[in-house]
């Protein structure tokens, strides 16, 4: 009998990027500006409206498809914010988490043998899925510090064999937030190509300096070529939640829930009844949301240039990326977190993680979801080893 246990997809790839520097964050007692996670919970009403649910309705299965108040509430955030009409019955699905809606989208409609163009730097779940359906992955990158989209690039990479493009916007982790002008570039080539787009949006409301988020599928043609992926865990500080909602079209859904029916079937009914509450907020919640992040970012951003970092604009999500050249590092982005964890005491992500050819290598991730305090904390460590 061979010593080798499992399957190689999943052997092969080792441990995530996030729960390795995690481990050591708490081995070191580090400060972890790396994992994308809060490090306060939720509004209280939203956790309050779950703990009701638990103590006074139903906690047994409910429907695969997700409870008829978040469906519902999730079709009318579509038309509150981006003025999309969706049937709640037959066009939205809840998942445990955006990455299980991920691997539904792709399982669902990926066949062996198809092509799905992918953007890098890529949240690490994508690659694995697409090659665990047998998907042929087609990479295209966007690069530091300007991350423009290679529009010529991404137009080789489609073909009469592209079944799907994924588009992360806002995007993680190089926080960039694709412009209208490069939404229709790609909506272009997924109609030319009849393709379609898998759109993970779960950083919808936070988007800063007066951007507005615009999913691909409001674009002309792209209303029955989209999915969308939003995420309660992101726009409630609530990741321990896990709940995620796809919006798509009657004919891509079907296939998709398939997939979701033989891989999780159905999230916590009492959670699912919170994030109906939240979703049904008025408008003042998710601008204040989104003001407290803008402002945790700028705080975030001004101690990393005064300890030294060349820090790249942050346009969306929780992150910034910096260039640690300037300190005078001499070793890679994975020595510097290293060096950071060991003998500064905090977190950081290294951004070459999310490529598949490591020559991006001397720019490093920092998470601003947390705590002004704890933000302090960190700049002051830095700046005791590499301010001037």
């Amino acid at each position: 009998m061979s010593d080798f246990i499992g399957n190689p997809l999943f052997a092969s790839g080792g441990i995530t990027i996030f729960e390795v520097m995690s481990g050591l964050a708490r081995k070191h007692q580090a400060i972890n500006l790396g994992q994308g996670a809060p490090d306060t919970d939720g509004p209280a009403d939203i956790r309050q409206a779950a703990a009701d649910a638990t103590m006074n309705l139903s906690n047994q299965y409910p429907s695969m498809m997700g409870i008829p108040e978040l469906r519902e509430a999730v079709a009318r955030h579509n038309k509150r914010f981006y003025d999309l009409d969706i049937d709640a019955q037959s066009e939205v699905m809840v998942t445990a988490g955006a990455t299980e809606a991920l691997a539904n989208a792709i399982l669902g409609l990926v066949a062996p043998g198809d092509e799905v163009v992918l953007i890098e730097p890529l949240y690490d779940s994508y690659l694995p899925i697409v090659k665990l359906a047998g998907g042929i992955p087609k990479l295209v990158r966007v690069t530091p510090p300007h991350w423009e989209l290679p529009r010529e690039e991404l137009a080789a990479a489609f073909s009469d064999k592209t079944k799907l493009v994924l588009i992360n916007s806002p995007m993680n982790p190089c926080s960039k937030v694709f412009t209208d002008d490069e939404l229709a570039f790609v909506a272009e080539l997924v109609t030319r190509h009849d393709a379609y787009a898998l759109c993970d949006e779960v950083y919808e409301h936070l988007v800063f300096d007066g951007r507005k988020h615009r999913p691909l599928m409001t674009f002309p043609g792209m209303r029955d070529r989209c999915v969308r992926i939003g995420s309660a865990g992101k726009t409630f500080s609530l990741t321990g939640w896990k709940v995620g909602y796809i919006t798509a079209c009657a004919k891509l859904l079907e296939p998709i829930s398939k997939a979701h029916q033989y891989l999780v079937f159905t999230t916590a009914p009492n959670l699912q009844h919170g994030v109906a509450y939240g979703l049904n907020q008025d408008d003042s919640y998710f601008a204040g949301f989104t003001a407290d992040m803008e402002n945790k970012r700028n705080y975030l951003m001004k101690g990393l240039r005064e300890v030294g970092f060349d820090v790249l604009d942050s346009q969306g999500t929780y992150f910034i990326t910096c260039d640690f050249r300037p300190l005078g590092f001499e070793g890679d982005d994975e020595a510097f977190c290293q060096y950071l964890i060991e003998k500064v005491g905090v977190v950081a992500i290294p951004v070459s993680a999310f490529y598949q050819q490591g020559d991006v290598r001397h720019f490093v991730r920092f998470c601003f979801c947390k705590r002004e305090e704890m933000m302090e904390e960190a700049i002051t460590r830095m700046k005791k080893v590499f301010a001037a």
